[in-house]
């Protein structure tokens, strides 16, 4: 159902079963997928492209250009999975020339004020808790949760089942299976309550927690530890996607407890 009370271009795609509920404004070249709902005073700019049985709440602004300096009006857009709830006034900006797209999975939830700027990549089943911003090309992998008031710098990378402590500031990777806090943001245990309830077994669990011991609590570094680990621990997957991440970060990894 479509409001009469709506501003909907003639241009815009949308599915079946989509209401758009009054003073929502919706821009042409845009797409909307079926069974989504769209909330009264929601405006989705040219390039927005939104999944199946969303939801996005009041006040939330899609699409707008970014604020990159270097943006040179490029064809990019917003593409958002489906299932996703967006939250009263979260802000979504398009992409740039970098990965053209800013982009968000299925299943993911982000709350209230959030801010995702231009190219970011979120994964799917990610949570973005109340006042989180990200800056510019910030990368975060499946099942990541942060919570309210974190702020991430650009290009920080956050592996997947990662927890990030209220009020946090990411200026480094953190990377997958990890509770990270304190400031500056720091290792804080194995996110272990979490791996559980989504399925990892008890050997799964005791095999992360083992290689984080060995990286942050036993050796002096980084480098150090991750030495250890390829030299003492079976080659397995969860070992080799643990060192490839922080081996492949460009922008460094977060340390352990001082």
């Amino acid at each position: 159902m479509i409001s009469s009370l709506a501003s909907v271009s003639k241009d815009a795609q949308i599915g079946q079963n989509v209401r758009i509920d009054p003073f929502a404004v919706i821009h042409e070249d845009v797409i909307i997928g079926n069974g989504t709902r769209i909330h009264s005073n929601v405006a989705l700019y040219p390039g927005t492209r939104i999944g199946e049985d969303c939801e996005v709440f009041p006040g939330a602004v899609l699409g707008v250009v970014p604020q990159d300096l270097k943006f040179d009006n490029e064809y990019t857009t917003v593409e958002i999975g489906n299932n996703t709830k967006i939250r009263e006034c979260v802000t979504i900006h398009r992409g740039t020339s970098d990965k053209m797209k800013t982009a968000i999975g299925d299943n993911c939830l982000l709350m209230t004020y959030v801010h995702v700027a231009h190219d970011c990549q979120i994964g799917n089943n990610v949570i973005l808790a109340s006042y989180t911003g990200l800056s510019g090309h910030v990368i975060i992998d499946d099942f990541a949760i942060l919570e309210g008031k974190v702020a991430a710098q650009q290009f920080a990378h956050i592996g997947k089942h990662a927890f990030i402590g209220g009020a946090s500031l990411i200026r480094k990777d953190v990377p997958p299976y990890i509770k990270a806090a304190r400031e500056p943001l720091t290792f804080a245990g194995v996110n272990s309550v979490g791996l559980r309830r989504r399925g990892y077994t008890d050997e799964q669990v005791r095999e992360i927690e083992d290689i984080y011991r060995t990286i942050y609590v036993q050796n002096s570094n980084l480098s150090k530890g991750v030495d250890a680990v390829l030299q003492s621990m079976d080659k397995t997957p969860l070992r080799d996607e643990i060192v490839g991440f922080i081996q492949a970060s460009e922008k460094g990894v977060i340390r352990g407890m001082i």
